[in-house]
């Protein structure tokens, strides 16, 4: 029985795999890229959306120059179905590498899985750049064995760690503004995390650093990822006197939460991470309920990074209707990371491409700055480096049925550092119900 559904599960996930760009029999002519993912959820696609982007512009402009010849890019789609099942994303991840002869891998997005597929694409000595997952391991296994972990590179987002950073400072710009506007001596913070395995050091960080902040903790929710009803956790977030609420999700539970703290009108503003929160779907999927909510972000409408950004998200914005998330950077890995790299090595050799990439750094992307960092020991990662003149992320806000960027708005990053806006960025707006409740 076993064997009999481990055979269906691998015919299914070849039925979830498809070519985008040339025919069958042109194959020698391409660099096959595979993309792997969700698909069936916004994540995945904002990976396909992002690759396709990229092998169009990089086709039209005569594709890649490999040595003598040029060649040109066709992408694989996987569906890697990772929200469900490590064992489908596996499947999927092997199936690109030897079934469809994918030369690189671009996406992945749940850590457990990422993970798990990572070691396939090391087993087959496969550069893979991961556009999704967060937890640190992935890229301290380069430094702990890198002769075997080499071919993996983060390429968005910046690690766990550096995200709870971020969202620390965004958490405390907004306590700032809560404290000057209402008068409220001390900000109590609510967390709540969806019950899953990246999200446990953030928790365990946020709870060692809000007395560092001069904040209170109110408690700690952990519902699932998937929940359907979070009326329960809301009450008590309410009871608990929280002033804020400090989320940490990645799926669609951050859609039930926004919609019911919105119906219920929960005096508490929402800031952290809710990757829901992040696509223009949101606002339709909460009915209407996510006003006020702040999640970080990479791109917004109208907010500029530096010269690529414009170009990237109004071209994404004009094919699919929407701002691209951050997993639609599978287009920066491909081409400013992969083809830049292929080019310089000459080669489609791993080892060879792996060597380009690590010195290809630092270069500029939509998103800000890519480069990466070592470890204490000066081992390398082939994790990103985060801060001011790299990437930071935005912090971004639903006003008035719009996501806009509100963060950085005259970051002062430390002492004697030079104040960090970027073009498009507007003030933070509070919820009126909220100053109802604490205005005096």
């Amino acid at each position: 029985m076993k064997k009999g559904l481990a055979v269906w599960s691998v015919i299914g996930a070849v039925c979830l795999v498809m070519t985008c760009g040339f025919p069958a029999g042109a194959a020698d002519d391409v660099i096959k890229i595979g993309v792997i993912g969700p698909m069936n959820f916004m994540q995945g696609k904002g990976h396909w959306g992002g690759a396709v982007m990229a092998m169009e512009e990089i086709n039209a402009k005569g594709g890649v120059q490999v040595g003598d010849k040029k060649m040109k890019i066709e992408v694989i789609k996987a569906d890697s179905n990772e929200f469900l099942s490590i064992t489908d994303a596996t499947n999927a991840m092997e199936l690109l590498l030897t079934r469809n002869k994918a030369d690189f891998v671009v996406g992945g997005f749940r850590t457990e899985a990422v993970l798990a597929m990572q070691d396939v694409a090391m087993d087959n000595k496969k550069i893979f750049i991961g556009c999704g997952a967060a937890h640190p391991e992935l890229c301290t296994r380069v430094a702990k064995d890198y002769n075997r972990y080499k071919y993996f590179f983060r390429g968005t987002p910046f690690n766990s760690m550096f995200l709870v950073k971020t969202c620390f400072i965004q958490m405390a710009t907004v306590a700032g503004i809560l404290k000057q506007t209402l008068n409220i001596p001390k900000i109590k913070v609510a967390i709540v995390a969806e019950k899953q395995v990246w999200a446990d050091p953030m928790v365990a960080a946020t709870q060692k650093t809000l007395p560092q902040l001069g904040m209170e903790e109110a408690g700690v929710w952990r519902p699932s990822q998937t929940a359907t009803d979070v009326t329960a956790e809301l009450s008590a977030i309410q009871s608990s006197g929280a002033h804020v609420i400090f989320t940490i999700f990645s799926a669609s539970v951050g859609i039930t939460f926004a919609r019911q703290a919105g119906e219920l009108k929960i005096p508490a503003a929402q800031v952290g991470i809710n990757v829901e929160g992040q696509k223009e779907g949101f606002w339709d999927a909460t009915q209407g309920m996510a006003n006020y909510v702040m999640t970080m972000n990479t791109y917004a409408r109208d907010v500029e990074y530096n010269e690529l950004t414009r170009p990237f998200v109004d071209e994404y914005i004009k094919r699919y209707n929407e701002v691209p998330t951050y997993n639609a950077d599978t287009y920066s890995a491909i081409v400013s990371s992969i083809v830049p790299a292929i080019e310089k090595a000459g080669s489609l050799d791993s080892d060879k491409v792996v060597q380009a990439i690590e010195s290809g750094v630092p270069h500029k992307v939509a998103s800000g700055i890519i480069d990466y960092i070592k470890d204490e020991e000066g081992r390398p990662l082939h994790e990103l480096r985060w801060g001011p003149g790299y990437l930071t992320s935005l912090g971004v806000q639903w006003q008035d049925g719009k996501l806009v960027g509100v963060w950085p708005n005259k970051w002062k990053p430390a002492e004697g550092a030079p104040e960090i806006t970027y073009k498009g960025i507007v003030p933070y707006k509070i919820a009126p119900w909220i100053i109802e409740k604490y205005k005096k």
